[in-house]
């Protein structure tokens, strides 16, 4: 049997993609909490999931929350490590680092921040995908933007690179079905 995972899209913390941080655990802001509040009505399907879970993260765990979800924090969901660079912008990095960030934008193996590289991140999202029950169960998983793209990638088995080429915006949802080894991708429509 098959199974479908929804991925929902963790609200904002910020007000401005700028301002958006490496590995950042700030808690949801106002505007975040009003938009997943405001998605209540759309989202509320999400609610009959047989199984629901989140990133440890304090942004997902708050839009869980909001949304009356209830979901198990999961560690395997957490944001990439990113060492050093942990709660600093990439224009921050870019300011002190060129050489290092355009080496791992272009390296999904390297990790010269300290922390885990695309590909061991992708990897450790996958393994959790892996080990999802396959029995026709309903999941939801609201997780970071970051954790939604790995998942893709790895579900597809896409190339590292096309990572980089996702946008996950926040309250979104994609969802895929199948089962551990083979999964598809569902294009949600909720409105």
């Amino acid at each position: 049997m098959n199974v479908r995972l929804t991925l929902l899209a963790a609200a904002r913390n910020s007000s401005s993609r700028l301002h958006e941080r490496f590995d950042d655990d700030r808690p949801l802001d106002a505007g975040g909490w009003a938009e997943a509040e405001r998605a209540l009505p759309a989202l509320a399907p999400l609610a009959a999931a047989d199984l629901r879970y989140c990133s440890p993260s304090p942004r997902a765990r708050e839009t869980g929350r909001v949304l009356g979800l209830a979901p198990l924090a999961q560690v395997a969901l957490r944001d990439c490590d990113m060492g050093r660079w942990r709660g600093r912008t990439l224009e921050q990095v870019m300011a002190v680092e060129p050489r290092a960030v355009d080496g791992w934008l272009a390296d999904p193996y390297s990790a010269p921040h300290g922390g885990e590289s695309l590909m061991a991140f992708i990897q450790r999202v996958g393994g959790w995908l892996e080990t999802r029950p396959a029995d026709g169960t309903l999941l939801l998983a609201v997780a970071e933007p970051s954790v939604i793209r790995a998942a893709l990638v790895y579900a597809l088995k896409a190339p590292p690179s096309a990572y980089w080429r996702i946008d996950v915006m926040p309250l979104s949802t994609v969802s895929l079905m199948g089962q551990p080894g083979r999964w598809n991708l569902h294009l949600d429509g909720w409105v």
